[in-house]
């Protein structure tokens, strides 16, 4: 079992080795495998990719983040320009029917709303706008529409799914389905396999909910 002394150690490396981080800005705190992030960075997208390189390094069970954005004069975009970007990026994104979503931006955060039919379609939208530059977050209210896909047939397509990824330990994980919400529960071995099994259940035919009950086991 990995110290949380080590594994602030690896996450403090792994940070400091990103040419588009700087480490400096970032307070990291472990507790029993959990990580407390602080600091400022200035821009939504780096502070995403702190979280991702984090649920990456072992022994990492949980992430809490408090870090703030505060954007440079020469980044900073008027609501105006990010809604047109993020209108601009949608149309290009080929997971989302054109159309369909409605972008709203107060003051540099972005809502989505509209109904889509796949719960893949409704996060492909989330990732297109936020990296966006001028995002200070992204609130993604897109409904999905009434599936006919019955709920034992969402989980036996989500147990095969599990079979057939590389990153994904299936033996470890219980699926339970009531109507279209999946939980899971069980154990894994790392923050990134717990992600990647609630991404592969999400993306799942006829599924609008993930609960994610797994626990890392370090």
């Amino acid at each position: 079992m990995r110290t949380d002394a080590q594994i602030k150690q690896d996450i403090l490396d792994e940070l400091a080795f990103q040419p588009n981080i700087d480490e400096t800005q970032i307070g990291v705190v472990v507790k029993d495998g959990i990580v407390t992030l602080t600091g400022l960075v200035f821009s939504y997208a780096i502070k995403i990719a702190v979280v991702k390189i984090i649920e990456k390094v072992a022994g990492v069970k949980a992430i809490a983040e408090d870090i703030e954005i505060s954007y440079q004069s020469n980044l900073n975009k008027t609501d105006t320009e990010i809604a047109n970007a993020a209108i601009n990026a949608l149309e290009w994104n080929a997971s989302v029917p054109n159309n369909k979503v409605i972008v709203e931006v107060d003051n540099g955060w972005i809502s989505l709303i509209g109904e889509l039919e796949h719960a893949y379609q409704k996060e492909a939208a989330r990732r297109t706008v936020e990296y966006l530059s001028g995002v200070k977050g992204v609130t993604n209210s897109i409904t999905l529409k009434n599936s006919t896909i019955l709920t034992e047939d969402i989980k036996q397509n989500i147990r095969k799914a599990f079979k057939r990824s590389a990153l994904v330990d299936a033996l470890g994980i219980k699926v339970e389905t009531t109507d279209h919400a999946v939980k899971l529960t069980g154990q894994v071995r790392s923050l990134t396999e717990k992600r990647e099994a609630e991404k592969v259940a999400f993306n799942a035919r006829g599924v609008y909910a993930v609960q994610n009950e797994l626990k890392v086991v370090r």
